[in-house]
């Protein structure tokens, strides 16, 4: 499509966005990249958190800087949440500083969710009562949001973002394999992927020390190859535990797309 339109390709993957995981993300080929411009893909160390209103902040950034030559946009991927982002249904958090977020991230190592729960009770109570005492993750995210702004991180939650794009004016469509043949697909490509150099990339991830609570750390492959890596299993085991998880991971990928995506998406076989 994109080499028919003369059109450029977004990535709207949240995990193809990091370095260092080229072929386990399955970002595009070097082929690829030869026949049409490709964008967002691998722009963001693997060391950095990254969120769905920074990938908005960059799509918006693009779509004004004229870096599309005029191509027309193709936006691909398998986030959900970035592809509401785009017709304005998500909120944009703030920006954190990387010294707030850091903080906060060493506190939850050091004293664990629920000392931090603590804490956002003090500092946010109608945010505190909203999430689950061992809830690391979102009291880290809240406290973070409330110490760089001096808002609650409702108060971003609540407020509807703007559109990135014109809803109505653009073709959407959902692909939907046949599920015997996507689970065939999924181990074909997690067996081509452990050849051309998966083993080796979460090598070089495993070598930056990367706190496990970073998105990247949590790829699917990431835990099975490092397991692997440190003789805790076999290939084959880490083989199939991937697939495993990658069939779980597209079961509800699927799921989702049919519930929050309307009937304004195409649904070609």
């Amino acid at each position: 499509m994109a080499v028919r339109m003369e059109g450029a390709i977004v990535n709207a993957d949240s995990m193809q966005v990091y370095d260092t995981l080229p072929v386990l993300t399955a970002q595009p080929t070097t082929e690829q990249l030869r026949q049409v411009p490709h964008h967002l893909y691998g722009h963001v160390p693997a060391s950095h958190p990254y969120s769905v209103g920074q990938w908005s902040r960059d799509v918006e950034r693009l779509l004004t800087s004229g870096d599309l030559n005029g191509r027309v946009p193709i936006f691909v991927g398998g986030t959900g949440l970035y592809f509401k982002a785009l017709a304005g249904g998500l909120s944009v958090m703030p920006t954190i500083p990387q010294s707030v977020r850091e903080r906060w991230r060493g506190q939850l190592s050091r004293e664990g969710a629920g000392a931090l729960h603590v804490e956002l009770e003090r500092r946010d109570p109608a945010m505190a009562a909203q999430l689950k005492p061992g809830d690391g993750q979102r009291i880290v995210r809240a406290l973070e949001v409330i110490d760089a702004t001096g808002r609650s991180i409702r108060t971003f939650q609540q407020a509807a973002g703007d559109a990135l794009i014109d809803a109505a004016a653009v073709r959407k469509i959902l692909l939907q394999p046949d599920r015997a043949d996507l689970q065939k697909r999924i181990r074909a490509r997690f067996e081509a992927m452990m050849k051309a150099g998966a083993i080796e990339e979460v090598r070089a991830l495993l070598a930056k020390d990367i706190p496990p609570e970073l998105p990247i750390m949590k790829a699917i492959g990431v835990r099975e190859i490092a397991a692997m890596i440190e003789k805790r299993s076999t290939a084959s085991e880490a083989i199939e535990l991937a697939v495993i998880a990658s069939r779980q991971y597209a079961k509800r990928q699927m799921t989702w797309f049919r519930n929050q995506f309307g009937d304004d998406w195409e649904r070609p076989d």
